[in-house]
């Protein structure tokens, strides 16, 4: 799925940016790939992001570089060798955008997160629900556990929250997966911290006659499952991890160092470059990012149940059936100019990736118009549905007041047939405005069927204009 042209904005005489590419077809191969060459190593010696552009401004590649100019300028050196997959791309490239990263960990996850908005032609990894993982610290269990995974709700096939999930404590997410996983058996070392899925309880007399696991004995865990420590002494081990996570390490990282330096001295080289690798995972755990950056909002979605929340909204909207397919739709202004819609699509509470569109706006010139914006997606949208080729969804959510849902309807109404109920969802108050309805409905903020539409208008709207974000915001700290 292409991402939407993001054509140079004129300013206010009509005059183009000075680094305006020259017309497609002004200039021969050999002259394009040279000043594309020239502009690259131009670039700032940074860590960041590259999107690569054809004169249409869609986005034909997104790549990460250690070093901005050394890795975009490789791709038009006279000797460059792409590959065949990715050699076509050089007849059809007219430009670069690039997205400087504070290092290396944010732009793999810039990366993805824009691989798999854009849908790049000439990308061929990242384009799966592949995550990174976080680390979690369960808090609601008398003896915690730390573990290792890539669905940060715990919300599993089934709709359901896992128990040791809530209210647990979730860092990350992490970009090496495999430095993580090193990581925590470096520090269970230290904060004997248990890793199993034991269900332990305190005060358990089964706990005496429990012959604990290996990690016991070679001094890894405190075994709480076999009663070896007490609900308070391992909670404040616990606490003491859990502040060690956001902390610089400093300390730790000194002690493992000059272990390293005395084992290379006395040379065991094999126990010293045991301690580098673990010198090296423990200071990857700064490579991560948080849930508040939104790299990963479909594993990040929200804390909530979706089984939970389809119920409410079943209940709330009135309806006979329960609801399994909902769609968001969302009009999204970008570059100050050009007009945007998106739909995404949701599955028994859970993102739809592969039903996620973006759609370019053809029926509003020369201005904003939200309520012909979404005439035009809803008609384009839906058009075949009402024709009886495919299924309506059970529910389509329109980001707005009344007006929007309104226009929503107009189009609607020119259909041979009908969904089964459209909603908006209005921003500040949070009003559900509904089909046939006079007045809207307000629920509580912890309203399961409401946290549902907000997650769902707040995708549609994050998947309209996230990778403008991205690059608005970053271009915006440059000038701060």
């Amino acid at each position: 799925m292409p991402d939407d042209p993001d054509h140079p904005i004129a300013d206010a005489d009509g005059f183009l940016p000075a680094d305006t590419p020259p017309a497609w077809g002004a200039e021969s191969r050999d002259e394009r790939l040279a000043r594309l060459l020239k502009a690259a190593r131009a670039l700032p010696p940074t860590p960041g992001v590259y999107l690569m552009k054809d004169h249409h401004g869609v986005v034909l590649y997104v790549g990460k570089a250690a070093s901005l100019p050394d890795r975009v300028s490789s791709y038009f050196v006279p000797s460059a060798d792409l590959g065949f997959k990715k050699a076509p791309m050089l007849d059809v490239v007219h430009s670069f955008d690039v997205l400087p990263c504070e290092g290396e960990w944010e732009a793999l996850l810039a990366e993805n997160r824009l691989i798999k908005d854009i849908r790049p032609r000439f990308n061929v990894r990242l384009v799966d629900d592949k995550s990174f993982p976080y680390l979690v610290v369960t808090q609601r269990e008398d003896f915690p556990r730390v573990f290792v995974t890539r669905n940060p709700t715990g919300v599993g096939d089934d709709g359901r929250v896992a128990p040791e999930m809530k209210g647990a404590r979730v860092f990350g997410p992490f970009v090496n997966a495999g430095a993580l996983r090193e990581a925590v058996q470096v520090l269970q070392r230290v904060f004997k911290f248990r890793t199993c899925s034991l269900d332990i309880a305190a005060g358990d007399e089964k706990n005496r006659y429990f012959r604990p696991c290996l990690l016991y004995s070679i001094g890894q865990c405190t075994a709480p499952c076999a009663d070896k420590i007490g609900r308070q002494a391992y909670g404040e081990d616990i606490e003491r991890f859990v502040r060690f996570l956001g902390t610089r390490r400093s300390v730790m990282l000194r002690e493992m160092r000059d272990e390293m330096a005395r084992a290379a001295a006395e040379l065991r080289f094999e126990k010293a470059a045991s301690l580098r690798d673990q010198i090296r995972a423990v200071e990857r755990l700064d490579d991560r990012a948080a849930a508040s950056d939104n790299w990963q909002p479909e594993q990040e979605l929200s804390f909530i149940d979706p089984a939970k929340g389809l119920r409410s909204l079943q209940k709330t909207l009135a309806l006979d059936q329960p609801i399994r397919c909902i769609e968001g739709i969302d009009i999204a202004h970008l570059q100050g100019g050009e007009t945007v819609g998106s739909k995404v699509c949701f599955i028994d509470g859970r993102p739809f990736k592969n039903e996620y569109r973006r759609y370019r706006i053809r029926s509003v010139e020369g201005g904003n118009d939200d309520y012909a914006s979404i005439r035009e997606v809803v008609s384009r949208r839906y058009r075949e549905a009402a024709a009886g080729h495919e299924l309506f969804p059970d529910v389509i959510l329109i980001d707005g007041g009344l007006g929007q849902l309104h226009a929503a309807l107009e189009a609607l109404a020119h259909m041979p047939a009908s969904p089964p109920m459209v909603v908006s969802l209005a921003k500040k108050e949070e009003l559900i405005y509904i089909q046939r309805r006079t007045e809207p409905v307000r629920l509580g903020r912890e309203n399961p069927g409401l946290r549902l539409l907000q997650s769902i208008r707040d995708e549609a709207h994050r998947f309209a204009q996230h990778y403008h974000h991205v690059l608005r915001r970053k271009k915006t700290l440059d000038e701060d």
